[in-house]
């Protein structure tokens, strides 16, 4: 990745370590499948009346909605809700890389490279590591949900990546679309129809400041990001940067709530990072960029690739 590149995904996974504990804050007054909800409405209104909707089809931002940020979040937020740990969602949601390099291999034909799956398998350690050191509170079933959150990311990270937009906010902002109505109405089912205005209605300060925080630093700035990212470099280089993201959560967690790691949890986030350097800096980053091109890149972006390796591109919209 370009300099700038790089900030820009460790930004967005330090936005996304300490939104867990946003999230956890705004549980406290309103049930997980309407919060959710909320959070993607106020994505969509009003910022869908100034950003133009991306070049992309229906259909891919159905896939990205109903993946990438329904399913996902639909998950996490109910598994938080039912005692997953806030320091501990975004480890176990890690999976995602798994699944999104898996996906892209099968679907993309973006074939991994040598230095990306040993960073990969010394990442997995870290997350082992760390899911042992927390794993006696952490009940089977959030745990598991959180794990089919990473599987329905991996799936919206792959639709992305096949859509290779160039406006990462028009497909955050108009994908949004397609959650809250489905969101609201497991909602009615589980919690009764009139769950979501009641809470709505009783909201705190500290709930609003929770929804802001993740509707604008965590959707429309990270996800915009993200989206951008995934449009420009093949998927299992991006998402080798939210293995920063358990170990910032973490730290975020114990500085909120007092959820002190243990030294077990601590070594397992040193592997973690560790995992980090060795798929970003690992042999074979062009081989990657090559296999990709073969695989069917346009000749447009393989130009773009081309003179941004020779800094006169100064690349899209981030």
């Amino acid at each position: 990745m370009k300099p700038q590149h790089t900030l820009l995904a460790v930004i967005v996974a330090v936005i996304w370590g300490v939104n867990f504990v946003a999230i956890e804050v705004g549980l406290r007054d309103v049930p997980p499948l309407v919060f959710a909800a909320l959070r993607f409405a106020l994505v969509v209104v009003p910022a869908a009346f100034f950003v133009r909707r991306p070049n992309v089809s229906w259909a891919v931002l159905a896939g990205v909605g109903l993946f990438m940020s329904a399913g996902q979040f639909g998950l996490i937020y109910l598994a938080m809700h039912l005692g997953m740990p806030a320091g501990l969602v975004p480890l176990v949601l890690q999976s995602q890389m798994l699944f999104t390099i898996l996906l892209a291999g099968i679907v993309l034909r973006e074939r991994a490279t040598a230095g990306q799956l040993v960073g990969v398998a010394t990442g997995v350690i870290g997350l082992v590591l760390v899911a042992w050191g927390r794993g006696s509170i952490a009940p089977l079933g959030p745990l598991l949900l959180v794990v089919l959150a990473g599987l329905s990311w991996g799936i919206g990270n792959t639709i992305a990546r096949s859509a290779k937009s160039s406006s990462g906010l028009g497909l955050v902002v108009w994908s949004a679309l397609f959650v809250p109505i489905p969101l609201l109405a497991l909602s009615a089912l589980v919690d009764g129809p009139s769950a979501a205005v009641e809470a709505i209605t009783h909201m705190t300060l500290p709930t609003w400041a929770s929804t802001f925080f993740t509707v604008v630093l965590s959707s429309l700035v990270g996800y915009s990001a993200w989206n951008t990212l995934l449009g420009l470099y093949p998927a299992a280089s991006v998402v080798s940067y939210t293995l920063l993201v358990p170990p910032i959560g973490m730290l975020a967690a114990w500085m909120a709530f007092g959820d002190v790691p243990q030294l077990l949890e601590i070594a397992g986030g040193l592997i973690l990072l560790t995992g980090v350097g060795l798929t970003l800096v690992g042999p074979g980053t062009k081989g990657a960029i090559k296999q990709r091109d073969l695989a069917g890149t346009s000749s447009a972006e393989s130009t773009i690739q081309t003179l941004g390796a020779k800094g006169t591109y100064q690349g899209t919209e981030t």
